[in-house]
């Protein structure tokens, strides 16, 4: 019997286990008492029959990150952040993905049969399509993950849409970049793309050309219906792995050139630190636990299923390990979905809580071979082995913990 099997079935044989929770947290209903019966749900209504809704029971929503609101006092939107304590599954309802800053003071309004995508520069053929045009050519749906920066966690952070809600994962269609590109004909010296949105700052960003002509996709589609305006209708540029900023909304330019060109987006990225450039572009291996997590309360001691998501900028993930001890042991997970390269994956691991005080963590493996760091790995790393509020320079793919209290109770383990 394999391991996996076994351990299900011990899992589900303690069931009075279960049921015992389930009292507790006030789920299960007392003898002879009836669940109360749903309410109708309209049939007429216009507006549901067309495009639908959710369930009003279901509550969950985005938030503004804590250090800045949105919108703020100049009515532009900075980052917005995905409830991922609500995630099942990997794909993020396009109406919960995360928003990063639109580069001007209002959402674009785009009529798609106005809009135009222009290739030009180092080029044999200078190109413009419209969106018509794009959706003629041969297409690809993937699943990729999009991430900020941005996306830190700080020991004031009370939950895992604060300190990790600037990542969602996605259904995407679009034209390969590639395509485009070949069918405008890149000349010899050419080794950046510099790709424009349409915002009011237009926001632009310089690609290497060899990650253009890879992965990198001209998308019309998300989660199986047009892009969102948020998200950048009608075409966005999608760079795989790389950090969001690369990723840029409303494309309407691509411009093929020899060097390295310094945009608005790319100003504030730029570094003489070659470690610390190295870690700008590309998102190392991270995870994160979902649940339980900060906010959240466990009922009591029994057993629970550790759950959350990891994922990498550079290859598919190969395994994830839970610490269920402060990181003095490690025990692996199971993988619960498809591991996609550059995309989230749900993992899973059976915990046996005896309700004295723990600390839980997550590590991530890509199939590259590369770890997940510790806070500490990274500090040492760094030079800065004893500061306490040593902040990871690039963007922070370090392992975080959450502590769980006797009382259930799950809090930043950086507070």
């Amino acid at each position: 019997m394999s391991s996996k099997l076994s351990g299900r079935r011990g899992f589900l044989k303690n069931g009075a286990t279960l049921i015992g929770l389930a009292a507790g947290a006030g789920v299960v209903p007392a003898a002879g008492a009836q669940m109360a019966s749903p309410s109708e749900t309209p049939h007429d209504d216009a507006a549901l029959i067309a495009y639908g809704q959710r369930s009003r029971y279901v509550k969950s929503i985005r938030i503004p990150v804590m250090e800045r609101m949105s919108p703020d006092d100049f009515g532009m939107t900075f980052h917005v952040t995905s409830p991922l304590q609500d995630s099942v599954g990997i794909i993020t309802a396009s109406s919960l993905h995360y928003i990063a800053t639109h580069r001007g003071s209002y959402l674009p309004d785009i009529n798609p049969e106005e809009h135009r995508l222009m290739i030009h520069g180092m080029v044999d053929r200078p190109l413009i399509f419209t969106v018509e045009d794009i959706k003629r050519l041969p297409f690809v749906t993937r699943t990729h993950f999009l991430e900020c920066s941005g996306n830190r966690a700080r020991p004031s952070h009370k939950t895992v849409q604060e300190s990790h809600g600037m990542t969602s994962c996605c259904e995407w269609t679009g034209v390969p970049l590639s395509l485009l590109l070949k069918e405008a004909g890149v000349q010899s010296g050419a080794s950046f793309i510099v790709s424009e949105g349409a915002e009011t700052v237009k926001g632009s960003t310089s690609v290497p050309l060899g990650k253009a002509m890879d992965d990198c996709l001209v998308c019309y589609g998300q989660n199986g219906e047009a892009v969102r305006p948020q998200h950048g209708f009608p075409l966005r540029l999608l760079v795989p792995g790389f950090e969001g900023i690369y990723n840029t909304k409303y494309l309407r330019r691509i411009k093929v050139v020899d060097q390295f060109y310094m945009t608005y987006n790319d100003y504030g990225h730029i570094t003489t630190d070659s470690r610390v450039a190295a870690l700008n572009r590309q998102i190392g291996p991270k995870s994160v636990i979902t649940f339980p997590s900060g906010s959240q309360k466990l009922p009591g001691p029994g057993l629970f299923e550790i759950t959350g998501l990891a994922w990498s900028g550079s290859a598919a993930i190969r395994g994830v390990d839970i610490s269920t001890d402060g990181g003095q042991s490690w025990k692996p997970a199971e993988l619960r979905s498809p591991a996609y390269p550059m995309a989230h994956t749900r993992f899973g691991f059976h915990w046996k809580w005896d309700g004295t005080e723990s600390v839980i963590m997550s590590r991530s493996t890509d199939e590259l071979g590369t770890a997940q760091p510790t806070r500490a790995e990274a500090a040492n790393y760094w030079n800065k082995p004893n500061d306490k509020n040593f902040n990871v320079p690039g963007t922070d793919n370090t392992v975080f913990p959450w502590r769980v209290a006797a009382d259930g109770s799950v809090h930043n383990g950086l507070a």
